[in-house]
């Protein structure tokens, strides 16, 4: 006669075990049906938990230093102007509204994804807007309204900016360093964790939100210091032969960069000790523009993601532009309306 096992006693002890380790916090992991038993989830889902632990098989656990609790995201958008005291067109050919809108909706979407995940984090949006023809705020405030996001939106007007900005430059130069500057003092004022700087060319992925809130929690972990992400993979940046490093995130890998355009999520802390540089910005137009924001990445890290979370609408050829390997026309038409 076959014996058969009595397994009972095994399955009460191992409940026992995993209870034990839920409460001093480690995690089980099962290699033989590929899940994490403390967890009860496949070992290809989310496995960290936010404001708690970073879990990457098989590196193992980071536990968070510091839990992110709110995050402000500024848009700056201005639908008068297509590229910026240039004569191109974008990617698409479309005018500027276009990529103003779909900005803002794959924004909507990812901020939407995020929250539905992190339950205990405060989003809000606030569009600050330079010279946009009330037709197209019209339809920026009906987006805003119809979404689930605490959100604002904020007519600026350059001429109050004539005392603070040095003269001299073009309408559209004038207006964004404007934008620029409310936005800088608005974050000053935020009662938030994170600030989210983003311009209004910028197609969103609905994971970007989550994917950069995760990898903030974990690299300000690793570095011991605020620090600055990107959602763009710029192929600008490959053009140089430099030393880099290459991180893992939460999803993605993320490549430290020195440089970068004017979309950027830092710490509040991070923009309060840097104001008076950034502020520099919003006066003076230097060659590179974005030389405050490069200065501060020699004492913060800066890192992009790889592949891309986010892509730049630029002309086709601009190598501050189209990321490499992401499917924008996809990205493009799922933003629509």
């Amino acid at each position: 006669m076959k014996k058969i096992k009595n397994t009972r006693k095994t399955n009460f002890f191992k409940k026992i075990f995993v209870k034990f380790c839920r409460l001093v916090g480690y995690e089980i992991i099962d290699q033989s049906n590929f899940k994490s038993t403390t967890l009860n989830k496949d070992l290809n889902e989310t496995l960290s938990i936010q404001g708690k632990k970073s879990i990457t098989i098989p590196l193992g656990q980071i536990d968070i230093d510091n839990k992110i609790s709110s995050l402000k995201i500024i848009l700056r958008t201005c639908t008068s102007e297509l590229i910026m005291d240039q004569n191109k067109r974008r990617i698409f050919g479309e005018e500027k509204n276009e990529y103003t809108f779909r900005t803002l909706r794959s924004l909507i979407k990812s901020v939407n994804k995020a929250s539905l995940k992190f339950k205990s984090i405060k989003f809000d949006l606030i569009v600050t807007d330079t010279n946009s023809p009330k037709e197209d705020t019209d339809n920026i405030k009906d987006i805003l309204n119809k979404s689930n996001i605490e959100s604002k939106f904020e007519s600026i007007d350059p001429g109050n900016f004539k005392n603070k900005i040095k003269p001299g430059y073009s309408k559209a130069k004038f207006s964004n360093m404007a934008n620029f500057y409310t936005s800088l003092m608005i974050a000053r004022k935020a009662n938030a964790d994170i600030i989210y700087f983003v311009e209004d060319d910028y197609l969103h992925s609905e994971d970007a939100i989550t994917e950069m809130i995760f990898a903030y929690e974990k690299f300000n972990t690793i570095f011991s210091k605020d620090l600055v992400l990107l959602p763009s993979d710029y192929p600008y940046l490959y053009a140089k032969d430099e030393a880099t490093k290459i991180y893992l995130g939460e999803k993605y890998h993320w490549r430290l960069v020195s440089e970068s355009l004017v979309t950027f999520m830092t710490s509040k802390k991070v923009i309060e000790e840097n104001y008076n540089n950034l502020e520099k910005m919003g006066i003076e137009w230097i060659d590179p523009w974005e030389k405050p924001l490069h200065d501060i990445y020699n004492s913060n890290p800066c890192l992009s993601p790889i592949p891309s979370l986010a892509v730049h609408c630029a002309n086709i050829n601009s190598i501050f532009g189209i990321s490499p390997f992401v499917d924008l026309k996809k990205l493009w038409e799922k933003n629509k309306d």
